[in-house]
C-alpha cells in the first residue's frame, strides 16, 4: 500500500474514532436526561441503542487489524494504530456506563424520591467536555492538552462526593429510601468511570507523539507538596 493510501486509511480511522466519541458523548447525554425527566421510554432507547456504539466500535477495529496484516506498520503509525484499538475500548466502556444509567432510570422511573439531578447533570456536562477534548487532542497529537485534561477530574469528584454525602444523609433520614439511594450512586460512578477513562484517552495521546508508556496521575503534585512539607 503506498503512503497516500495508507495515511488516507489512518485519516478515515481517526474520523470513525470521532464518531464514535460523538455517539457516546450524546448517548452519555441521553441517558441523564432521561433520568431528569425520569421517561421510562427514552431510556429504553438509550439502552437499545448501545448496540450501534458496539458495532461502530468493532468496525473500526476489524479495520485496524486489516491494517496490520497487510502494512506491518512500525514507528509513529505502529503506535497510533495500536493506541486507536486501546480508545475505542475505552469509547465503548464509556457507552456501556451510559447503557446503565439508562438501565437505572427504568427501574426508578415511577419512584418520586429527589435526585440530586443538579450535580448529576454537571458531572455527566464535565465528563462529556473532557471526553469531547481529550479526543480531539488524541487526533492533533496535543500533548499539552492531553497533560491539562486529566485536572479537571478533581470536579467530577467533587460532584460525586456532594451527591455521595446527599445520599448518606437522606437514608439516614428515611431509610426506606435505601434502594434508590443505591441507584443513584451507580448512576454517579458510571459518570466518574467516563472521566477516569478520559485520562486513559490523554495518556495515549502523549503516547503516540512521544513514544513514552506512562501513567498520568494528578494525585502527584498533592504527594510531593505533604512531602516537601
Amino acid at each position: 500500500m503506498p503512503r497516500q493510501t495508507l495515511d488516507r486509511e489512518i485519516h478515515h480511522l481517526q474520523d470513525e474514532v470521532l464518531l464514535l466519541g460523538s455517539m457516546v458523548e450524546q448517548a452519555m447525554l441521553n441517558a441523564i436526561d432521561t433520568l431528569k425527566q425520569r421517561d421510562k421510554k427514552a431510556a429504553r432507547l438509550v439502552y437499545l441503542d448501545d448496540e450501534r456504539i458496539n458495532e461502530k466500535r468493532y468496525a473500526i477495529e476489524n479495520r485496524v487489524l486489516i491494517l496490520f496484516a497487510t502494512q506491518q506498520p512500525i514507528a509513529h503509525d505502529l503506535r497510533l494504530l495500536a493506541a486507536i484499538l486501546e480508545v475505542i475500548t475505552e469509547l465503548e466502556r464509556m457507552g456501556d456506563y451510559a447503557k446503565g444509567i439508562a438501565k437505572i432510570t427504568v427501574r426508578i422511573s415511577d419512584d418520586e424520591t429527589p435526585i440530586p439531578i443538579r450535580e448529576i447533570t454537571r458531572m455527566g456536562d464535565l465528563a462529556v467536555s473532557m471526553l469531547h477534548r481529550a479526543l480531539s487532542a488524541f487526533i492533533n497529537e496535543d500533548v499539552n492538552m492531553a497533560y491539562r485534561i486529566p485536572k479537571e477530574d478533581d470536579l467530577v469528584d467533587d460532584l460525586y462526593n456532594q451527591v455521595y454525602h446527599k445520599n448518606v444523609n437522606a437514608m439516614i433520614a428515611n431509610p426506606e429510601i435505601i434502594d434508590h439511594s443505591s441507584y443513584i450512586m451507580w448512576v454517579v460512578h458510571n459518570i466518574e468511570r467516563m472521566a477516569d477513562r478520559v485520562t486513559n484517552i490523554c495518556e495515549r495521546t502523549i503516547f503516540i507523539a512521544t513514544g513514552e508508556l506512562l501513567e498520568i496521575d494528578i494525585s502527584d503534585d498533592e504527594w510531593a507538596e505533604e512531602d516537601e512539607n
